[in-house]
């Protein structure tokens, strides 16, 4: 199996081959795994924008108790968690999609407005009978998710932010922002449409933050305590100041950068794993003990004179 291209230079330069070649992913996963084990997929929009989405999935024969929607970030590319949807147990379902404007996905401009693309990315919630969603928003995809899950009342049983990318950037992520800006016109379409999408989230995180407290369902942060990209700090601190209707869970990881999903794959899965509640124990009727039902008799007393 051929391993994604990673860090700055070669995801950069594997972009631009893919751009030369006209393909939509950098790295086809149909190169690295059999259709019954990852295969791309698409569904039609919601919010009637008419638009298909494309997205990778683990096949199953039948339906899991759990489903985990990914939601990625900027840009957004689902083949970058082809090794984790390899790897995930077969009692797990998951889904990644490719956002609106990346990848094979329509349209081909940019959708800035997050509210738009929650909208849009809603139809992916959809589970089978019985089954629970878990659904994890990644880098720029966080506040999206969060979105998702307070528009999309009890089909979402839990909310993870990984790595949530939530206005500030770190050094590396200034950089690139910096110099993707300055050649915005000659960079290929997914790098274009990740800087103009993130150069213009600040202004709409109101909105995430708003959907944050009135979520029902458990909150958990997932966050790098190297990542250069969205620092930990950042997470942390809108975890700490937004008032939820249920406590929100911090988990930082030591040592990880903001490429959660490019480390081992059974780390990643055990951190979200840790994010799906363990089933409860049953409850039995215990039928009460004799003497509690009949009270022993009183002893008798002399009668009073």
């Amino acid at each position: 199996m051929r391993k994604r291209p990673k860090g700055l230079l070669q995801m950069g330069w594997a972009v631009i081959d893919a751009a030369a070649k006209g393909r939509t992913e950098h790295a086809p996963t149909s190169a690295d795994y059999p259709e019954d084990v990852v295969r791309r997929t698409s569904f039609m929009s919601g919010g009637g924008h008419g638009w298909r989405i494309s997205a990778l999935e683990t096949p199953r024969d039948h339906a899991p108790p759990w489903k985990i929607v990914v939601i990625t970030g900027a840009p957004s590319w689902a083949e970058y968690w082809s090794e984790t949807l390899a790897d995930l147990p077969q009692d797990r379902e998951m889904i990644v999609v490719d956002r609106p404007g990346y990848a094979n996905s329509e349209p081909l401009t940019p959708v800035t407005d997050i509210r738009v693309q929650a909208e849009a990315l809603a139809p992916v919630l959809r589970a089978a009978r019985g089954q629970k969603v878990l659904l994890v928003g990644q880098s720029y995809g966080a506040a999206i998710a969060s979105i998702m899950a307070d528009q999309n009342p009890g089909k979402v049983a839990g909310l993870v932010l990984l790595s949530g990318f939530f206005g500030e950037a770190g050094p590396t992520a200034r950089w690139l922002l910096d110099l993707g800006g300055k050649a915005l016109k000659m960079i290929p379409r997914d790098l274009r449409n990740a800087v103009i999408e993130v150069t213009g989230q600040k202004p709409q995180l109101r909105h995430a933050r708003r959907a944050l407290s009135r979520v029902n369902v458990p909150i958990h942060v997932i966050h790098g305590d190297k990542d250069d990209f969205a620092p930990v700090e950042v997470a942390e601190k809108l975890a700490a100041e937004t008032v939820t209707r249920r406590p929100i869970r911090v988990v930082r990881t030591e040592g990880a950068n903001h490429f959660l999903n490019d480390g081992p794959s059974e780390i990643l899965l055990a951190a979200i794993e840790a994010c799906i509640p363990t089933r409860p124990s049953l409850w039995t009727f215990r039928w009460p003990k004799l003497p509690q039902l009949f009270p022993a008799k009183l002893p008798k007393t002399a009668p009073i004179a």
